[in-house]
């Protein structure tokens, strides 16, 4: 590893030649000396795109990548500020002798995986760090809602992405604070305008079949990415489905009476045994999220731990954990994190909050298909207000909590025969 780094100095064109052999590849490192993290995913993504495979070396520097030597991959390199460095046979040969012999796996990217972004019609860009993030990243996606979805749309896209949305129709929750907001109100009419054109009397029932058409499409091949309450409230909706579980407040008339006892956990892809908040003047679903204990601990204090997997053994969550940091600063959401205790059995924590009971970022399989949760809204955005200004990513080409985000999007990439846990 020593000969591929020492001595060298950055190029203005930010490419680094080492003598060439018979062969030659392109490395990405992805470790602290990497010019720009993000950007690195966008190139990967771009010379799938055009028809090229790249290489995830899964554990070696941060998770660094081999791309071809072909014209696309210094072109881009070059425009988007990428740091790759040319290597010769012998050099490529020293790193797969040291990846077979540790904890560490080769990974083939053959395909660009077709995106989607699941997001309201008065979304803006800034409002959800994964558009913000594809958008910097140059990834393309498309985005698409609630009648598309019903609609059939899913079975184009390899990946879905949830909007920090509210599945179980209470509009967020923002009641108590922004009850009579001339933005809530429009928000309101907008959503139940919706419902009733689809066929549907409140939004709460609407959502609740979204969320199972989603459901659906993961258990036969898709791959779902969620943030913030984009994780818990799906997890709800797929409980409540069939029941009333959300106040007058919301939906003009009551709730199923002992609805919290009907609740079917089964349906649900991550939680279980959670309890339901149905106060409407508390901004807050049920007890499956921690913000309140997050809360707690000052801003310096939060990180949360990233678990180290085996990447022969376990390549699904080393992919989804590859990052040039151990420890990640933590941020909050509507929803921040989850309690460990209501995790279904075969769930993964991919990061915890030591010794608190609180996890962030968690994965599993559901039929064919796979799930990702990831608590907070903004990884570079400690405490995301609404009406605040969006977050510049250009002022954070390296942040972890970005690159976990990233790391989903490559997920689908992977050779097929690799996506086991």
């Amino acid at each position: 590893m020593k000969l591929l780094v020492k001595g060298l100095l950055l190029v203005p064109v930010l490419i680094l030649f080492i003598s060439t052999g018979a062969r030659t590849d392109y490395l990405v490192p992805m470790d602290l000396s990497q010019t720009n993290h993000l950007k690195a995913y966008g190139l990967v993504y771009k010379l799938l795109e055009n028809g090229g495979e790249a290489k995830w070396l899964l554990n070696y520097q941060g998770g660094s990548f081999l791309l071809p030597e072909i014209d696309i991959v210094v072109t881009e390199a070059n425009t988007m500020g990428v740091l790759i460095r040319k290597l010769n046979g012998s050099e490529l040969s020293l790193i797969y002798d040291e990846i077979k012999n540790s904890n560490m796996e080769t990974i083939l990217l053959e395909k660009a995986p077709k995106m989607a972004v699941y997001a309201p019609p008065n979304k803006q860009p800034w409002d959800d760090a994964v558009m913000l993030v594809l958008e910097y990243s140059e990834i393309p996606y498309d985005v698409v809602y609630d009648r598309e979805i019903l609609g059939g749309v899913l079975e184009k896209y390899d990946w879905l992405h949830l909007h920090h949305e509210d599945f179980t129709g209470q509009y967020g929750k923002f009641y108590a604070s922004y009850g009579h907001a001339e933005w809530y109100v429009k928000q309101q009419i907008m959503f139940e305008r919706m419902a009733s054109s689809l066929g549907y009397k409140k939004v709460s029932e609407e959502k609740k079949e979204v969320a199972r058409v989603i459901k659906e499409y993961v258990r036969v091949g898709g791959f779902l990415f969620a943030m913030c309450s984009g994780c818990d409230t799906f997890d709800i909706a797929l409980a409540a489905y069939g029941i009333d579980i959300v106040p007058l407040e919301f939906d003009h008339d009551g709730m199923t009476p002992d609805c919290q006892k009907k609740l079917d956990y089964k349906r649900c892809l991550a939680f279980e045994g959670f309890t339901l908040i149905t106060d409407p003047y508390i901004y807050e679903y049920s007890d499956i999220d921690m913000t309140k204990a997050a809360a707690k601990r000052p801003e310096k204090n939060d990180f949360f731990t990233l678990f180290e997997f085996s990447a022969k053994h376990d390549p699904v969550p080393a992919m989804l954990v590859q990052n040039h940091v151990s420890v990640v600063k933590g941020f909050m959401g509507q929803t921040t994190s989850f309690k460990k205790s209501l995790l279904k059995k075969k769930v993964v924590v991919l990061g915890e909050v030591k010794g608190k009971g609180e996890v962030r970022y968690i994965h599993g399989n559901f039929g064919k298909g796979t799930f990702t949760f990831f608590g907070g809204h903004d990884p570079e955005d400690y405490q995301h207000f609404v009406g605040d200004l969006p977050t510049r990513l250009e002022r954070y080409p390296h942040s972890p909590g970005y690159r976990l985000i990233l790391n989903n999007i490559l997920f689908p990439a992977a050779e097929k025969k690799e996506q086991k846990t």
